[in-house]
């Protein structure tokens, strides 16, 4: 079967001096490789600058950030998206499931914008 190409996104392409500097690059898919929402949450995630992001006020928060083909950061540390019907987290090597602890639950985790 035909698999997608998967290609690396290298942080300092986005940012010249990272104050998150780990992971140095992430591995997605060339549609998500382009995607400038995604591009402006790793900005604001490794930059520290969350100055946009807020702590949601309700769950519909998040979900319509998801809606809007936007990012939510979960715990400063996760960008996460919205991919058939489940949530998933970025990491280095790609996007993974998010696994359904009482942490999702706590709104104080979440950044929305």
């Amino acid at each position: 079967m035909y698999q997608k190409k998967k290609e690396r996104l290298y942080v300092c392409d986005l940012l010249e001096d990272p104050a998150l500097t780990y992971p140095a690059y992430y591995i997605l898919s060339s549609s998500m490789l382009k995607n400038e929402m995604l591009h402006g949450a790793i900005v604001s995630l490794h930059s520290f600058d969350l100055s946009y992001y807020e702590t949601p006020k309700r769950f519909d928060d998040i979900f319509k950030m998801f809606d809007s083909g936007t990012f939510p950061i979960y715990k400063e540390k996760y960008i996460v998206g919205y991919f058939g019907n489940k949530m998933m987290f970025l990491e280095s090597n790609g996007w993974k499931g998010m696994p359904a602890t009482a942490e999702i639950f706590k709104l104080e985790n979440w950044l929305v914008c």
